[in-house]
């Protein structure tokens, strides 16, 4: 299946409205999943000498874009409101990734840095039991398996199902503008936050794939 045909299939016979909207939210995730992690962005970040505190800084930069956007993206009221969800969340992923695509340089990590680590490191902390067969835990060290075509489809998926829910939960608050906004922004901050101590976590042990 290719990430235009997880758009592409209709709802379950006899779904309610809302089931509905739920599967079409989960083909939509699933395939802006795949094409997120499908281009690993370049970084100008080179290698620090103090990555962690350098990580820090970028992360409370990339966290207050993420919540400013997401923010901003909320007030949009009412109906109008819901076509900004998944733009929302896809803008936000689009920071993250860049984040985490820094953090990986500050570490020297650039030359490892995967579809996989990045999957890993965007979802692991909302979505783990999603992205659970990409790892290993190894003591104190993640072990990142290299995936197939077919484990990513069913990690896309899987990811889909369980962020749908937040999709729609999350096109409630546009029914409430600035109350929304904040509460959303704050989130997008957040959310940003774990995405980097994820990203910090993976990369300040030598990372190697796992057999």
């Amino acid at each position: 299946m290719t990430r235009k045909d997880l758009t592409a299939v209709p709802p379950e016979p006899d779904a309610t409205p809302l089931q509905a909207a739920q599967q079409a939210a989960s083909r939509a995730i699933s395939a802006a999943v795949l094409e997120l992690v499908g281009h690993i962005p370049h970084s100008d970040a080179t290698a620090s000498a103090h990555p962690r505190e350098a990580a820090q800084a970028l992360t409370r930069a990339a966290a207050s874009k993420a919540a400013t956007v997401s923010g901003s993206l909320a007030l949009a009221p009412g109906p109008l409101g819901l076509l900004t969800v998944l733009p929302d969340l896809v803008a936000v992923w689009r920071i993250q990734s860049q984040l985490v695509s820094d953090i990986a340089a500050l570490y020297g990590q650039t030359a490892t840095l995967s579809k996989e680590h990045m999957l890993f490191c965007l979802f692991k902390h909302s979505a783990a039991q999603a992205v659970r067969d990409l790892s290993v835990r190894a003591g104190e060290r993640w072990l990142i398996r290299q995936a197939s075509g077919t484990l990513l489809q069913t990690i896309a998926k899987r990811l889909g199902a369980r962020l749908s829910q937040k999709l729609l939960g999350a096109g409630a608050a546009r029914f409430l503008p600035l109350l929304g906004a904040v509460g959303v922004g704050g989130y997008a901050y957040y959310d940003t936050t774990r995405v980097a101590a994820s990203a910090i976590e993976l990369f300040e042990a030598p990372t190697q794939p796992a057999d």
